[in-house]
């Protein structure tokens, strides 16, 4: 597999990449209520190509299976394919985005306990959290940060 930065984001590529999270999102976040993946969903497009820097993980057949957003130091996104998740990809995102982008902060939902284990053995920490998500709705946030030796 191969990750690269994305400066020009096709169309055609954020489809493929909304598909991707919303693939991952079913895999992972069932704490959602009924209708929250569609109505997250129509955000996903402008987000994508809004971010600051995208990192896109393609596979053998040059096909989209993973990315991650960057804003400033705060990791905004990171999903994979669920078929490619447990192989050693994300750690190897989370390296590249610490690496190529100065990042050091990410935020998780609480109930996303497969996440927030990640992040803790990619050597972040909780430093706060909050009662519910950036639009109000009951889903705890961790706000994590990356030890610093």
């Amino acid at each position: 597999m191969k990750i690269q930065t994305i400066e020009n984001r096709m169309p055609e590529l954020i489809g493929v990449l909304t598909q991707v999270w919303e693939d991952s999102v079913r895999a992972t976040h069932n704490f959602l209520m009924p209708g929250d993946v569609e109505r997250i969903k129509e955000y996903v497009p402008q987000a994508i190509g809004g971010i600051g820097k995208l990192a896109v993980a393609f596979n053998e057949q040059d096909r989209p299976v993973g990315f991650l957003g960057v804003e400033g130091e705060m990791i905004e996104m990171l999903f994979l394919d669920p078929a490619v998740r447990g192989n050693g990809l994300g750690r190897s995102m989370m390296d590249y985005a610490v690496k190529n982008f100065g990042a050091s902060k990410v935020n998780v939902n609480e109930q996303n306990r497969g996440a927030k284990g990640f992040y803790e053995h990619m050597d972040f920490s909780v430093c706060r959290r909050t009662d519910t998500d950036d639009q109000g709705r009951p889903y705890p946030i961790l706000y994590m940060e990356l030890k610093r030796a």
